[in-house]
C-alpha cells in the first residue's frame, strides 16, 4: 500500500503544480479565483492522504478549517467581483 500512497501523493504534487501555473499565468481574476479553489481541494486531498495514512482521525480537523477558510475567500471574491462589474457598469 505505500507504493500507492506515493503514487497518489505524487499526482497530488503534479497537480498542485498544474493549478499553481494556472494560478500565475491566468488571464483573468476569475481564473485565478477557480485555481485558488482547485488549489484548495487539491490541499484537503492532501490532507486526506494524510489522514488515511497516518490512520488518525484528529487529521481530518486542519480540512475542516482549510475547506472553512475556502468556502469564505470564494464567496468573499464572488462578492466582491459582483459589486467590481456594477461600479464599472455605472461608469
Amino acid at each position: 500500500m505505500t507504493v500507492v500512497y506515493g503514487i497518489v501523493a505524487a499526482g497530488h504534487a503534479i497537480a498542485a503544480l498544474l493549478v499553481g501555473a494556472r494560478l500565475v499565468r491566468g488571464p483573468s481574476m476569475l481564473d485565478r479565483a477557480v485555481a485558488l479553489d482547485v488549489l484548495v481541494a487539491v490541499i484537503m486531498a492532501g490532507l486526506g492522504l494524510r489522514a488515511i495514512v497516518a490512520d488518525e482521525p484528529w487529521e481530518l480537523v486542519p480540512m475542516l478549517v482549510v475547506s472553512l477558510v475556502g468556502f469564505t475567500g470564494s464567496a468573499a471574491f464572488a462578492r466582491f467581483m459582483l459589486y467590481r462589474d456594477d461600479e464599472v457598469a455605472d461608469q
